[in-house]
């Protein structure tokens, strides 16, 4: 197992049911760099693996019923990423296959904001700090 070195004082670890599919996915639609799988003996399942999204590390892993961990949709949060560029991480994630729930516009607040949901059920958010 690599050494693990957080950039950031949170690691999301999210389940999703496909964790191979769901890193190939990430590369597509978030440009994520893959670091490290740990298959589960026996089966083909990802015990553990790691990507790295705009710089911060996203753990996942995939369900394991026999185990006590039994498929669950995602439930209340999102996964933020703030860009420079809001509008090319919209259209590439869009162009991979992610659904739009909040459409990427320019908020109340003055910041470029917008949710999307990828075909594993979590949902992201893009943002962008817009300069006065």
């Amino acid at each position: 197992m690599s050494e693990f070195r957080p950039n950031s004082g949170v690691t999301p670890y999210i389940n999703v049911d496909g964790a191979r599919e769901a890193i190939a996915f990430y590369k597509q639609a978030f440009g994520a760099e893959e670091r490290e799988t740990m298959p589960a003996e026996g089966s083909d399942k990802l015990m553990h693996a790691q990507i790295d999204i705009n710089g911060s590390p996203i753990f996942l892993s995939d369900f394991f019923p026999n185990y006590g961990f039994p498929p669950v949709a995602a439930q209340g949060f999102n996964l933020h990423i703030h860009v420079d560029d809001a509008q090319m991480w919209w259209d590439r994630a869009v162009g991979a296959g992610c659904t739009i729930a909040q459409p990427l516009k320019t908020e109340f607040w003055g910041d470029i904001y917008g949710q999307l949901i990828d075909p594993f059920g979590v949902t992201w958010a893009i943002g962008q700090s817009v300069k006065n």
